[in-house]
């Protein structure tokens, strides 16, 4: 049995979930200065809010409009149990639903790999965000 389950969900219900794994996963785990992590673009994005039995969140993602899938964290605790990957698909599918061409990323170049597993390509250099590094990467539809 799966130990989680993903929901769409907006932030204008669920922010003080999505901003828990957010804050512990970007800002405490990752040291993201906290003026990076918040933006405008969380209140008209697309949510999914990983939950385990115990109605726990433990991790989330946001997808914009035009296919950006974002802020995909897993608490620290729940890493290696597939919630990542639930999410990633949630996500590609939600594009695949508004019929959009393709899904984008900025993923961490340590993550490349684990995107790449999903048919993402690597579409950039390397570049810092964050104090991070990073690389675009694409997946058409």
């Amino acid at each position: 049995m799966q130990e989680f389950y993903i929901k769409p969900v907006a932030w204008a219900t669920h922010e003080a979930a999505l901003k828990l794994v957010r804050e512990k996963v970007f800002i405490e785990e990752q040291k993201v200065p906290v003026s990076l992590e918040w933006d405008d673009w969380d209140k008209q994005a697309w949510h999914l809010l990983a939950v385990d039995r115990q109605l726990t969140v433990v991790g989330c993602a946001r997808v914009l409009q035009h296919g950006s899938i974002g802020r995909m964290a897993v608490i620290q605790e729940k890493r290696k149990l597939g919630v990542g990957n639930a999410l990633l698909t949630a996500a590609i599918e939600l594009c695949q639903q508004h019929h959009l061409k393709y899904a984008t990323l900025s993923a961490q170049t340590h993550a490349v790999p684990f995107y790449e597993k999903a048919g993402f390509v690597v579409v950039s250099d390397v570049y810092l965000d964050a104090n991070i590094p990073h690389m675009d990467m694409q997946l058409k539809f």
